[in-house]
Order: structure tokens, then sequence, then C-alpha cells
């Protein structure tokens, strides 16, 4: 066991000074009273005083017990078996032994401390009873096995204490381990609904700004020479504008609505409004959409709600007046979404033509990479266990299919 350089308060300090003096004095006046009693073979002054002094030594050393618990152990034995080998009379001179022996278990590591105090007493045990061999009158051999009795007990004394200090330590480590979990859930949690919460404010605003911009620019176009339409346009732009106030009341009502009186999240209910909205932008939208054999699960209508919104938007966005199927087809134990579109028509009679980017999401010319847009629709199936491709169609179109497990795994929609 290593040096203990452990600096302990003088409260403890004083603590183990005084029960040193106090075993000191047990030891030397219990000794010499008992002698004054019962006489003794061998005076403790025989020796050039050398009974007192092993008394008063194994006494002394335990003020020092906690910072060096093996080096007062090995003190106190050696001091024991030197006097009772020399036949010095029999007394409470085990005093310092014992506290030794608990401090040396209580303190320690362990195994090492214990395996050292095993061997100790064992020693111990060995010279004392041969220290006793011809020991008069016979009963006195008692108290021999009494100190070893009391040498194991105050081992397994101290080794208790120390098992039970371990056990509240582990104990209070678990706890603090817990709290900081529990923590980090919770900020996980938080950070994952600040995630969702920015994901359908990016699907609402962009939908909405992607018709608001078409119709927008319908109404620069036509006027001064067909203002019925360009009425109609102001009017789409006025419901798209008012639906995605809606939405955003909706999304971020989650964040102080107290009553839970909440507008739910759009689903596979609102794809007729979708398509609808997309066919006053400009689009010419096919809806192909099967019965669904089981109910689809909330969290898997948004995200399909989404993905379709989104997919919609980017035409509308990067491509322009075209053509666009839409098909859903529920199963069993998925739900499959596509979204094809035919590029960009190049008639040069389409009212907002002019109006709109020119590049296709992954287009040359564009970004090499998907947009957020992409990325997004990505992340939507990636959280419910489920897979997007969106790419190129020979002809010059682009199409996103999604897959989306009716039984989602790590939803946090």
């Amino acid at each position: 066991m290593e040096h203990r350089a452990v600096s302990f308060p003088p409260r403890v300090v004083a603590q183990d000074l005084t029960l040193a003096l106090f075993i000191t004095v047990m030891q030397v006046q219990g000794t010499v009273a008992k002698v004054a009693i019962e006489g003794a073979p061998r005076p403790l002054a025989d020796l050039g005083n050398l009974g007192y002094a092993l008394l008063a030594v194994s006494g002394l050393v335990v003020a020092v017990r906690r910072r060096w618990p093996v080096p007062v152990f090995v003190t106190t034995a050696l001091a024991s078996l030197v006097y009772f080998s020399l036949d010095f009379p029999d007394g409470p001179g085990w005093l310092g032994l014992f506290v030794a022996l608990y401090t040396l278990t209580a303190y320690g590591d362990g195994r090492r401390s214990l395996v050292l105090a095993g061997v100790g007493i064992t020693v111990l045990a060995v010279g004392w009873l041969v220290a006793a061999a011809d020991i008069e009158p016979r009963a006195a051999i008692g108290w021999v096995f009494f100190r070893i009795g009391a040498s194991v007990m105050s081992a397994a004394l101290g080794e208790s204490v120390r098992s039970r200090r371990v056990i509240a330590a582990e104990a209070q480590d678990r706890a603090e381990l817990a709290e900081r979990t529990r923590e980090e859930e919770a900020r996980a949690r938080v950070d994952a609904e600040r995630l969702r919460i920015a994901r359908e404010v990016h699907d609402t605003v962009a939908h909405a700004i992607a018709i608001i911009n078409i119709q927008s620019g319908v109404t620069a176009h036509v006027l001064d020479k067909r203002p019925e339409v360009a009425r109609e346009a102001l009017q789409a732009i006025e419901q798209t504008s008012a639906r995605a106030l809606r939405e955003m009341r909706a999304i971020l009502g989650v964040l102080r609505d107290d009553d839970d009186k909440r507008v739910p999240y759009p689903g596979l209910g609102q794809i007729d409004e979708l398509t609808a909205k997309a066919r006053d932008a400009g689009l010419d939208i096919s809806l192909e959409q099967a019965s669904s054999p089981a109910p689809v699960p909330s969290a898997v209508g948004s995200a399909a709600y989404r993905i379709l919104q989104e997919s919609i938007t980017n035409v509308i966005r990067h491509v322009g007046p075209t053509r666009v199927t839409v098909a859903l087809h529920p199963g069993v134990d998925a739900l499959e979404i596509r979204v094809t579109d035919e590029g960009r028509r190049g008639a040069p009679g389409d009212l907002a033509h002019a109006h709109l980017p020119a590049q296709h999401p992954t287009s040359t010319g564009s970004s090499a990479k998907p947009g957020r847009g992409i990325l997004g629709m990505r992340e939507r199936c990636q959280l419910l266990g489920g897979e997007l491709e969106a790419r190129p169609t020979p002809g010059g179109g682009f199409e996103v299919r999604a897959r989306l497990p009716l039984a989602p795994t790590g939803s946090r929609l």
C-alpha cells in the first residue's frame, strides 16, 4: 500500500492523538494494576524498562494510524510479538494492536489490506501460541485465543466499515450519474423538439413563399392586360399566406400553449388541399392515392405530408409550370411515396416562366449537393426508420421516392 499524502483536518488529528494517549495510559496502567494484583514472572522494568517501552510505543503509534496504516500495524504487531515472547506480564497491551488492525482494513484498499491483515494475524497467532507453550496456569492460555479472536474481529469490523463506505460512495456516484443522464436526456429532447419545430417552420414557410412568389410573378405580368387573372393570383396569395400563418401558430403553439388546444399537424387528410394549392400555382398535378389497409400513424402521415409539400415546393421554385405525378401507396407495413415531375417546359407563353429560377435542386449549375429541403426530407425518413431517394429522371425531370414504415422506429415527430 502506497504512502498516504492526505492532509487530515486538525479535528481528526486531535482525535487520533487523544486516542493514542488514552490507549497508552490504558495499556501501561492496566498492566501495572494487573501485576500488582496477580504478580508477574518478569517485571515491566526488566531489560531497561523494555516492557514499559513496548507498551508505550504500541499505544503512541496509533496517533498516525490514518496516515500510515501499514507501518502502524507492523509496529504494533512486532511490539506485541516481542512483548509476549519475552514473557512480560499479560494485560491490556493489545489495545493498540486491535485499533491498528481495524484501521488497516477500514482505510485500506480491500483485497490487499485483507491479505496483509490475514498474514499478520497468522504470524501473531503462531508467535503468541509458541510464547504461551509453557504458560502457567494452563487456563491462562485462554487469553491467547482471546487475542487471536479479537484480532480477527477487529479486521472484520474495519472491512465492514470500508465496504459500507464504498457502497455509499458508489450509490452517490450512481445517483449523480443518473441525474446527469436525466439532464442530458432532457437536453436531447429539447434539441430534438427544436429541430422538429425548425423543420416544420422551414417546410411551411418555404412552401408558402414559393407559391406566393409564383403568384406575385403572375400578378406583375398580367396586372394591366388581364386584371381578372391578377385578382385570382392575389386571392391565392392571400389564402396561402393565411394558411401559412395558421400553420405557424400551430407549430409554435407547443412553446406557449397551456390549455392544450392546439391545431393538429397536417397529415394525409390535407393532401387534396396541398395539390389544389399546387394547381393554383401553375402545376399540372395528378394524384394517385390508394386506400390504406391499416390506419396510418399520425407521425407517418405528418412526415408524408411534409415530404410531399417540400417536393412540390421544389418543383414550383426550380422548374415552374410542369406536369407532376404524386403517388401514395399505403402497404401493410410501409407507406410508399413518389413525386415525379416532367422537367422544365420551354413554352414561351408561360405567364410565370420568366420569374422562376432556371435550375432544379440538383441540376448542373446549381450546387453539387442537394438543397436543405432534400436533406430535411431525408432526415424525416431516417427518424422514422425509412428511406428516401431523390434523383433526376432520364427525360429531364426529377423524382423523389420515400418509404416510411407504418411502425416507425426512433420517431421524434
